[in-house]
C-alpha cells in the first residue's frame, strides 16, 4: 500500500500547474545604468520594458520619476553609456547596435533603418533632444559645453550650445582609443590607446591642441585618473602576458603597478607595485567600475588589490608607497563609488553575505565600514545623491528596481511602473554545499516547487550559468540575462520541477583560488567535475525522479550542458544547449586574435582534450540548440558543427536558429521564444506528451 501511494504521489507531481505564465514572470521593466549628475540632484536610469528601452529621470527630493524619452516597440535597439552633465542640466546617450566583424549593425527585428550606434544630447527633461552622430562612450565636459566621444576607434568632438558648428576629429593619432577622462578644469583630456599587444596612456591638451603620451612602455597602460587639482595624472600599468589563452587559470603573473604622471615637472614614477604571488595578476573582472583608481586627496588613492585572495580595496600613501586595506573579510568587492566631496566610499559587496549582495559605508578617512542594506534582499548600484543614496535592488520573489535611500527609509522610485500582476506564488530557494568529485565544495541554489511534499518524488534539472565569472544568487539576479534566467527557475519550480542553480568552479563571488580553479575552462575542464557532482547530489535525493534530471544553461552554461550530455549521458535524461561552446579551439580566437590552433599545438590539444566535442561519441541524450546568428561571442559555426556530428550518431537534436539575434538576445519577444521552447522542449522529454 505504502508503495502505491508513493507512485501516485510522483505521477501527480509533475502535473502540478503553474499560476503564472514566463510572460508574466518575464514583464516587471528591467533597470540598469543608474546615474546621478556631479551636484546630486538629477538621477536617471535606463528601464528595458519588455523590449521598449527608454531614460527615466528624478529629481530632488526623488520623490517621483518621469521618461524622458519615448521609443516604443519590441525594436532590439540598445539604449544606455548615460553621461549626465555636472550641474544636471544634459543627457547624453547611446542608443542602437555595435557592429560584428563584418560591419553590420545587429539587426533581429528586421528594422528597414540603420540600427548602429549613435550619440544624442537632451535636457534633462527630455527637451531638444538631438542627434550627435554615430559614435559611443559620450563624455560631457566639466563645464557642460562640449562632448567628447569614440568613433571608429578614434576621438571626436561636438560643441554642446554652438549647434550649427559640425562634429569634428580632436586629433589624429595611431592606435584605438579608449577611457576618456576630462582633467578636473576640463583644459586636459586623457585617454588610452590601444596598439595590439601594448597600450599607452595618452593626453590632449587643449590649449596648445596637442598630445603627448606618459611613459610608452611595451606594457599595457590603461585606466587614468585625475588628482583632484588636475596636476597629477595615475594609472595602471599590467605586464604584458605572452601567449596565454583566455578561459585558463592565471593566479599569478608579472605584478602589476600604479605609476603617477606629475603634469608640472613631467616625471613619472610607480608609486606602488602588487607583490609576487597572490594579487600579483591583475583582473578587470571585479569590482565593475569604469575605472579602479579612486583619488581620495591629493596624496591618497583608492585601489582593489586581491592580495588575500580576495578582491578588497586598500588605500595607497603616495608619499610613503605604503598601502593599507580598508575593506577586511572574505568576499569580493563589485561596485565602488564615493560621494562628491571624496569622505564618504560606498560599496556592493558579498562579505558575511556569500550568496547575496549589500551596500556598505565608510566615512573616510578614519570610519569603519558597516551594511547599510542588511536583510534577505540583493542591492548594488550605489550612487550618490543629494539626500542620502540611490541604488538598485532585488530579492528572491521580486526582481531588480530603483530605489533610494533616505536615512533608513527605502522608498522605490517608479512603484507605478511595477506590474500589478506580477506572479506572487515564488518561492525562495534554499543554499545547498556540494563536494564535488575531486573535493572541491561547490554552491548551488535549490528551488523547491510551491508545495513541496516530501514524499513525492519530482522530475528536476541543473541550471548552468554563463561566463565563466558570473554568480547566481538566492535572488533574482543583477544583469537582466541571469534574472531572466532566475525567472525561468521559477517557472520550472512552478511546474513541479526541483531546479539547482549550480555555481560551478571558475566564477566570481568565492575567491582568487575558486575563480582561477586549476586546470578550468580551455585548461583542462575541471569545472565539470562539479556539474557531475550536482546529478549524484540530486540523484541520491529521495524526492527526485532519478532517471528525469535534465540540464540547461546558455554560452558557458551550454558549454557544461553539452559536457554533461557527452561525458555523462547515462545520468542526464535531456538537455538545452543556448548558444554553447563545443570547441575551444573554435572559440578562443573570438577573445584572443594571436590564437591558431594550428600553430600552438600543445595549447590545442589540451583545448580539444577540455571541449565537449571530444567526447562527442558518447552523446546518447536529446538535445535541443539555440542561437542566434549574429552572435558575436560564440560562433554560429559552434552549433552548426555539433548538429551535424549528434546526427552523425542517430542522437535526437532539434534547433531554435534566431535570425541576426546576438548573444544577449536584443529581442523581448527572443528571450520568451527561447524560454518557451526550452521548457516545452524539457517537459516533452520527461513526460513524453
Amino acid at each position: 500500500m505504502k508503495k502505491c501511494i508513493l507512485l501516485l504521489l510522483s505521477t501527480l507531481a509533475p502535473a502540478l500547474k503553474a499560476q503564472f505564465s514566463i510572460q508574466n514572470v518575464l514583464s516587471p521593466p528591467f533597470p540598469t545604468e543608474l546615474k546621478a549628475s556631479g551636484n546630486g540632484h538629477t538621477l536617471a536610469w535606463v528601464f528595458n520594458d519588455r523590449g521598449e528601452r527608454n531614460i527615466f529621470v528624478s529629481e530632488s527630493p526623488f520623490d517621483q520619476s518621469r521618461p524622458v524619452t519615448s521609443y516604443t516597440g519590441d525594436e532590439g535597439l540598445e539604449l544606455g553609456q548615460l553621461n549626465i552633465s555636472t550641474d544636471g542640466q544634459r543627457i547624453a546617450f547611446v542608443r542602437g547596435n555595435a557592429a560584428n566583424s563584418r560591419g553590420e549593425a545587429a539587426n533581429p527585428a528586421f528594422l528597414q533603418v540603420p540600427t548602429g550606434q549613435s550619440i544624442w544630447i537632451m535636457d534633462r527633461d527630455g527637451s531638444h533632444l538631438r542627434n550627435i552622430g554615430p559614435g559611443t562612450s559620450p563624455s560631457i565636459s566639466p563645464d557642460g559645453r562640449q562632448l567628447v566621444f569614440l568613433h571608429r576607434g578614434e576621438v571626436w568632438i561636438s560643441d554642446l550650445n554652438d549647434t550649427a558648428k559640425p562634429v569634428q576629429k580632436l586629433f589624429q593619432s595611431r592606435g584605438t582609443m579608449a577611457q576618456l577622462r576630462w582633467s578636473p578644469d576640463g583644459n586636459k583630456l586623457a585617454f588610452v590607446s590601444h596598439r595590439g599587444d601594448h597600450s599607452f596612456v595618452g593626453i590632449y591638451d587643449f590649449s596648445i591642441r596637442s598630445v603627448y603620451f606618459v611613459k610608452a612602455g611595451v606594457d599595457r597602460d590603461q585606466y587614468p585618473a585625475w588628482s583632484p587639482d588636475g596636476g597629477q595624472l595615475a594609472y595602471i600599468r599590467v605586464p604584458h602576458i605572452n601567449k596565454i589563452p583566455p578561459f585558463t587559470a592565471v593566479r599569478t603573473s608579472n605584478p602589476w603597478s600604479i605609476r603617477v604622471f606629475d603634469l608640472g615637472s613631467g616625471t613619472d614614477s610607480e608609486v606602488w607595485k602588487a607583490d609576487e604571488g597572490r594579487g600579483s595578476a591583475f583582473t578587470n573582472e571585479i569590482p565593475v567600475v569604469e575605472n579602479p583608481l579612486w583619488w581620495l586627496d591629493e596624496n591618497q588613492m583608492l585601489f582593489p588589490y586581491e592580495k588575500t585572495g580576495w578582491q578588497l580595496l586598500y588605500t595607497l600613501d603616495i608619499g610613503k608607497q605604503s598601502v593599507s586595506l580598508l575593506t577586511p573579510g572574505k568576499g569580493e568587492i563589485e561596485n565602488v563609488c564615493l560621494s562628491p566631496d571624496r569622505k564618504t566610499l560606498y560599496y556592493t559587496t558579498n562579505i558575511d553575505d556569500p550568496e547575496r549582495r549589500h551596500i556598505w559605508k565608510m566615512d573616510l578617512p578614519d570610519g569603519k565600514p558597516f551594511c547599510i542594506t542588511p536583510g534577505m534582499g540583493i542591492e548594488w548600484s550605489p550612487v550618490p545623491i543629494s539626500s542620502g543614496l540611490a541604488f538598485l535592488q532585488s530579492s528572491a520573489k521580486r526582481p531588480a528596481w530603483p530605489a533610494v535611500l533616505k536615512g533608513p527609509a527605502r522608498q522605490d522610485l517608479a512603484a507605478e511602473r511595477f506590474p500589478a500582476d506580477f506572479p506572487s506564488a515564488l518561492v525562495e530557494p534554499k543554499l545547498v554545499k556540494i563536494k564535488s568529485t575531486d573535493g572541491m565544495m561547490v554552491s548551488g541554489d535549490l528551488f523547491l516547487p510551491p508545495g513541496y511534499h516530501p514524499g513525492l518524488k519530482y522530475p528536476a534539472l541543473i541550471f548552468l550559468h554563463g561566463g565563466s565569472r558570473r554568480q547566481m544568487l538566492v535572488g533574482f539576479h543583477y544583469s537582466q540575462y541571469y534574472s531572466n534566467a532566475y525567472a525561468l527557475n521559477q517557472y520550472f519550480a512552478s511546474r513541479g520541477y526541483i531546479v539547482l542553480s549550480l555555481n560551478y568552479r571558475s566564477g566570481i563571488g568565492y575567491g582568487l583560488d575558486f575563480r582561477e580553479a586549476l586546470n578550468y575552462g580551455a585548461g583542462g575542464a575541471t569545472e565539470v567535475r562539479d556539474l557531475i557532482a550536482a546529478g549524484h547530489f540530486l540523484r541520491n535525493r529521495t524526492d527526485v525522479i532519478m532517471n528525469k534530471i535534465s540540464l540547461w544553461g546558455g554560452s558557458y552554461g551550454g558549454y557544461l550542458t553539452a559536457h554533461g550530455l557527452s561525458q555523462a549521458s547515462q545520468h542526464f535524461a535531456c538537455g538545452v544547449d543556448i548558444h554553447g561552446v563545443h570547441n575551444w579551439n573554435d572559440e578562443i580566437p573570438t577573445f584572443a586574435p594571436w590564437y591558431d590552433a594550428a600553430k600552438f599545438p600543445a595549447i590545442a590539444k589540451i583545448a580539444l582534450e577540455s571541449s565537449p566535442v571530444h567526447y562527442v561519441k558518447s552523446w546518447i541524450r536529446p538535445v535541443l540548440f539555440i542561437h542566434g546568428d549574429d552572435d558575436r561571442n560564440v560562433p554560429f559555426s559552434e552549433t552548426v558543427n555539433m548538429i551535424q556530428q549528434l546526427r552523425t550518431q542517430g542522437v535526437h537534436t532539434e534547433s531554435l536558429v534566431l535570425p541576426d539575434e546576438v548573444h544577449g538576445f536584443l529581442l523581448h519577444k527572443s528571450w520568451l521564444k527561447v524560454y518557451e521552447a526550452s521548457f516545452e522542449f524539457i517537459d516533452r522529454q520527461m513526460t513524453g506528451k
